[in-house]
């Protein structure tokens, strides 16, 4: 059996602007594992149309929603931008942004749950639907759904990755990169689910709390990187020099990449949050202003 590193084939060459647009990386199980997912959803949402009718459990602006986060985590993934992640730490950090604030909400959006289920034959469905209902599996994804888990979890992921020793380690080992890669999605997704699947006033409410708070602290360590006076990896001291930049100009221009467009996808949920949380109140008032006097004084 191939060794681990061999599987994942990530090796941290040298990366020269002109031979930039030829960088692609095809790890074997990151494109098996994005194939998978693409032909899981594809075939669920197939069956689930055919049961019904075209847009029905599976409305087409999700479909469609899931099919550009499928194509951003697919480029973030393969890309010339990932070998370039290994030259620059400005690179590196678009493509953690791509894989957090754009891939990871576009496919929450897409409501995959359905797909993947309807995807199994009509005997897996209702094995899936048994395993759902077993009380240790449900009570553990109360736990990990609760926002406030949800919140820290990616926080400390973000957090703990970019401190210097373990990122460091993701530019000398293929295993610490996939396992950086795999924690940023997973909890990434684990976070959008929480706060897009919010339901009710108060829960809408603490949805934008938390993605204010996540804008807010990934905004303050954007601000750290940018103006740190020194590099904090010195693995990027050698190889910035030919795309022009200096380590610290590279790690400042991340720091930006974090700070300011990072924050973007937080703040447009919040408000998206917000106009849907008026759009229900304006509905309510109306309702009962309109409603017949007989069931207003009941």
């Amino acid at each position: 059996m191939p060794p681990v590193d061999a599987l994942l084939a990530h090796a941290r060459v040298l990366v020269i602007p002109k031979d930039i647009w030829a960088a692609w990386t095809f790890e074997p199980v990151t494109v098996a594992l994005l194939v998978l997912s693409l032909g899981i959803y594809t075939a669920g949402v197939a069956r689930v149309w055919s049961a019904s009718a075209p847009g029905a459990g599976a409305q087409t602006w999700r479909v469609a929603c899931f099919a550009v986060g499928w194509i951003a985590l697919a480029l973030a993934l393969v890309s010339p931008l990932h070998a370039l992640g290994g030259m620059l730490f400005s690179a590196h950090m678009t493509q953690h942004e791509i894989l957090i604030s754009v891939a990871a909400p576009l496919l929450v959006l897409g409501k995959p749950v359905i797909p993947f289920i309807w995807a199994f034959p009509e005997a897996g469905r209702k094995r899936l639907a048994g395993w759902a209902h077993i009380r240790s599996v449900a009570a553990a994804w109360r736990i990990l759904t609760a926002p406030a888990v949800a919140f820290a979890v990616h926080a400390i992921a973000l957090w703990g990755w970019h401190l210097p020793g373990p990122y460091q380690a993701t530019l000398t080992s293929d295993l610490a990169h996939s396992l950086q890669h795999t924690s940023f999605i997973v909890t990434a997704l684990l976070f959008w689910w929480t706060v897009l699947g919010s339901r009710g006033e108060l829960s809408r409410g603490k949805s934008m709390l938390y993605l204010f708070a996540t804008a807010l602290h990934t905004g303050a360590l954007g601000a750290l990187l940018t103006f740190s006076p020194s590099p904090w990896y010195p693995a990027y001291a050698t190889t910035t020099a030919a795309w022009g930049l200096t380590p610290l100009e590279d790690q400042q221009l991340g720091g930006l990449i974090m700070w300011i467009p990072g924050s973007v996808a937080y703040l447009a949920a919040t408000l998206g949050i917000f106009a849907l949380w008026l759009r229900e109140s304006e509905r309510r008032s109306s309702y009962f202003i309109k409603a017949p006097p007989s069931l207003t004084r009941m």
